[in-house]
């Protein structure tokens, strides 16, 4: 199999769509996606530890709706090569034999359905019945960064798999007409969030222009709530998490209410689940030097090769002296602003006695 640039064009319902795209000031680039792609490259996906990802799961979507998005969607792979020794596929089939095949995928799909409609109707939890529809299931996701030039290098391959070389193409053409925002100390990454732009003249609340394409906004300085979908930068912080974890179960219709329930839920509970809050995340700060009336240097802040000077939430330094927070450069994740944000010590006798 050698894909050609005329596969690019063919129709898909792989897609990608930069939610939220942001710049440090010292050129860090945080870039934030909403991805919908076959649940079939999950694990190849995956590997890419570089990657913060929240996925629709199969244990959170009722086993009704998610049967309908499978049939609606009548998901087959992009790419159907001939059978051939190796890892990748060889050419792909034509004619009869490509209309054959993808007669019986289809037909795949329809019993697989059929046996999920049977174990629901018996009583089956949805995390085992939907399993048996998994190869035909359109995920959502999203996906964020700093680093995505190694993805982009194994995926966007002519020996890729089809499928997965089809997402790095449409992500890299989102992000290649995305502009990225100047974001400074204090200020946040906010996927599913918009921002008041507020120009220093107006003092008018009438006067406020903000973007479109998001249901909600903050200011970072004052939130008066009488403005429409304008939130606190505490309550953006909590909706953008809730929006991020909520593509579990892909739900539409975030509300503030419902976004402090899950977040209650995320990060107040015994066992806290951290990973929808790895998706926003603001500057790390310059080294600082910090001196006293007379001019001396008493200090620094983010001291390259002195840990105990980096701010909080910086976890640790690349041998290029990049400061980094799990897996972002230059950008400190609100995961590691947060208490138990990861378990270093698990008590397993304590755990067992849990079961009853």
């Amino acid at each position: 199999m050698s894909l050609n640039k005329w596969f690019f064009e063919r129709e898909t319902l792989i897609t990608a769509k930069v939610i939220a795209d942001s710049i440090n000031e010292t050129g860090q680039r945080l870039t934030t996606f909403e991805l919908e792609f076959p649940r079939l490259i999950l694990s190849e996906c995956n590997t890419h530890g570089a990657i913060e990802k929240n996925t629709s799961s199969s244990r959170a979507i009722p086993v009704s709706k998610m049967l309908d998005h499978i049939l609606e969607q009548n998901l087959k792979p992009i790419y159907f090569g001939s059978k051939k020794s190796g890892m990748q596929a060889g050419n792909e089939l034509t004619g009869e034999g490509l209309d054959f095949v993808k007669c019986v995928w289809g037909s795949s799909l329809e019993s697989a359905v059929e046996y999920a409609e049977m174990l629901d109707k018996a009583g089956v939890a949805k995390e085992v019945t939907n399993r048996i529809t998994e190869p035909y299931q359109l995920i959502k996701a999203v996906w964020s960064a700093t680093d995505w030039e190694n993805f982009f290098n194994l995926r966007l391959e002519k020996d890729a798999d089809p499928n997965i070389c089809m997402l790095a193409y449409k992500m890299y053409e989102a992000m290649s007409k995305s502009v990225p925002v100047l974001l400074k100390k204090g200020e946040y990454h906010l996927p599913y969030v918009g921002k008041y732009d507020i120009p220093v003249a107006y003092s008018d609340l009438g006067g406020y222009e903000y973007e479109t394409g998001y249901n909600v906004f903050y200011y970072d300085k004052e939130c008066d709530h009488t403005i429409e979908h304008c939130l606190t930068l505490d309550e953006a912080i909590k909706y953008s998490v809730a929006s991020c974890a909520q593509v579990s179960y892909r739900s539409e219709g975030m509300t503030l209410d419902k976004a402090e329930k899950i977040w209650n839920m995320l990060v107040k509970s015994e066992v806290v689940h951290a990973s929808p809050l790895t998706h926003v995340a603001t500057p790390i700060s310059k080294e600082i030097e910090i001196e006293n009336s007379d001019y001396q240097t008493i200090g620094f802040i983010n001291r390259i090769g002195n840990p105990s000077t980096w701010e909080e939430g910086v976890t640790h330094m690349r041998r290029d002296g990049t400061l980094c927070s799990g897996r972002f450069a230059g950008w400190i994740q609100k995961r590691h602003l947060i208490e138990n944000n990861t378990c270093y010590s698990f008590d397993f006798k304590s755990r067992m006695e849990t079961f009853e």
